[in-house]
């Protein structure tokens, strides 16, 4: 029961849009033209064989949802690293999508998110303040869109100028047990900031890393 909850916090971060962004439900089109931000995304069945296991389509969005809300509020960044708390006014393409596992109790959500802006410059500093603010957050309280509370800690691993990974620890609260992480990895590719998150009860490093390269490798810069 605990992780389903976790299960449903993680993809509902998906969900909890401003009232201008809309929701795509299902299976993505089977006819992508080269170029779009739909494209650029791996398919499911890509998807599926890095985690190792089946992954079916959730919800995506094609703006980036409202911020959730942290404690402290300075751990905005890190509680909602695909909200418009890291994805600013002035994108020019915004997209993002999850995948989860629906026929075992494991428990295994994929997220990607990708947001494109006019030049580097301003995408350059959407990735910076990505970087800087989990850096600047050891741990916090996430309040979701349907105000669920979860305690996180977050830690920061290797970073460049065009790279970031973290991990993203959910504290179980007194009557879970349940251990639960999101391995997180984040790109700036040109006008492009990518990202990718892989959350399971395991290790997702060798994933998530498998993942943003790939994912990275579509995108135009």
């Amino acid at each position: 029961m605990a992780k389903a909850r976790t299960i449903a916090a993680v993809v509902a971060l998906l969900v909890s849009a401003t009232a201008c962004s809309s929701v795509v439900e299902g299976t993505p089109r089977p006819r992508l033209v080269a170029g779009t931000i739909q494209a650029s995304f791996p398919s499911a069945d890509e998807i599926s064989a890095v985690a190792g296991t089946q992954l079916t389509p959730g919800p995506g969005l094609d703006a980036p949802p409202v911020p959730l809300a942290a404690d402290p509020a300075a751990c905005a960044v890190a509680v909602g690293p695909a909200t418009q708390s890291v994805y600013a006014r002035g994108w020019t393409g915004f997209r993002s999508a999850a995948y989860e596992e629906l026929d075992t109790d494991n428990g295994y959500v994929v997220t990607l998110v990708l947001g494109v802006y006019p030049d580097e410059k301003q995408a350059g500093a959407v990735f910076g303040a990505l970087a800087e603010g989990v850096k600047q957050c050891p741990s916090a309280v996430r309040t979701d869109g349907n105000e669920q509370t979860s305690k996180w800690t977050y830690q920061a691993g290797a970073a460049t100028a065009s790279a970031f990974e973290w991990t993203a620890n959910q504290t179980p609260s007194a009557d879970e047990n349940d251990w639960w992480a999101c391995y997180r990895r984040a790109r700036l590719k040109g006008k492009a900031v990518v990202q990718v998150a892989v959350c399971e009860a395991g290790d997702g490093n060798q994933a998530a890393t498998k993942l943003i390269d790939q994912f990275a490798g579509k995108v135009g810069g």
